[in-house]
């Protein structure tokens, strides 16, 4: 019985799903892990950004250049046996699927989420989410073919759209979203600020128990230990007065 309704409700997604369209050789997305933002690039200018939530884990949300391969309204969550649009599915009701790690499409994307405050964070078991709002005007640009470049990177998404072999004119006037700046690190970010930040406690005799980029409990408790020693707040977060005592800029 389990069988045939996860059957079925691949059925009626396929019956929602966009026939293949190339995208125009200037448009492509850049997901830059470090502060989960997205970026969309339309005729090499960037148009707008937004903020993304990724992978639980730093290995979750591959990284690399993929496609979007796919297009699906209303997509079924098929493990909870949720049919497409019901406000409980946690796909949201846009699927842009891309073609990470040999799959089509169906394991990773950039979808919709019924959980608007986990936008932003680590989260997800890979995927990238947005707020539904956003992801369904980012799914009427987004044509199939589009490149997607995932990374965790400190640079703009310029520089990382030039890294990539993409050709930047210039911003379009639409309004962007500007990406927030990495003043406060704390638990949950990842990153090359992240990493400074670890390297900085190491070199003062507080253990991260490793130097990954990720700010996860280990690194807190370094954090708090060093605070405690130099007399300052000990939340277990790096903002400006922390920082400077471990001369990070």
């Amino acid at each position: 019985m389990k069988k045939l309704l996860v059957s079925m409700m691949l059925l009626l997604s396929l019956l929602f799903f966009e026939a293949p369209a190339e995208a125009a050789g200037g448009d492509m997305i850049i997901i830059n892990k470090s502060n989960n933002q997205l970026a969309y690039y339309k005729n090499n200018k960037l148009v707008k950004t937004f903020k993304v939530g990724t992978g639980r884990k730093a290995s979750y949300t591959p990284e690399g250049t993929f496609k979007i391969v796919n297009k699906i309204k209303n997509r079924p969550y098929y493990s909870g046996n949720i049919p497409g649009g019901d406000p409980r599915n946690p796909l949201g009701d846009r699927w842009l699927g891309i073609n990470a790690r040999g799959t089509w499409g169906t394991t990773y994307a950039i979808h919709g989420n019924n959980n608007p405050k986990s936008i932003g964070g680590y989260v997800s078991a890979g995927c990238v989410r947005m707020y539904d709002n956003e992801v369904q005007w980012l799914y009427d640009q987004v044509k199939v073919n589009t490149p997607v470049v995932i990374t965790s990177s400190n640079k703009s998404f310029n520089a990382i759209a030039s890294a990539n072999g993409y050709k930047v004119t210039g911003q379009a006037a639409v309004p962007v979203i500007a990406a927030p700046t990495s003043t406060v690190l704390k638990k949950g970010m990842r990153g090359p600020e992240v990493k400074q930040l670890q390297q900085a406690l190491n070199n003062k005799g507080y253990s991260t128990m490793g130097i990954d980029g990720v700010f996860g409990p280990a690194t807190e408790a370094a954090l708090k230990k060093f605070q405690k020693a130099k007399k300052l707040k000990v939340d277990g977060v790096a903002g400006p007065a922390t920082k400077k005592a471990l001369g990070i800029k």
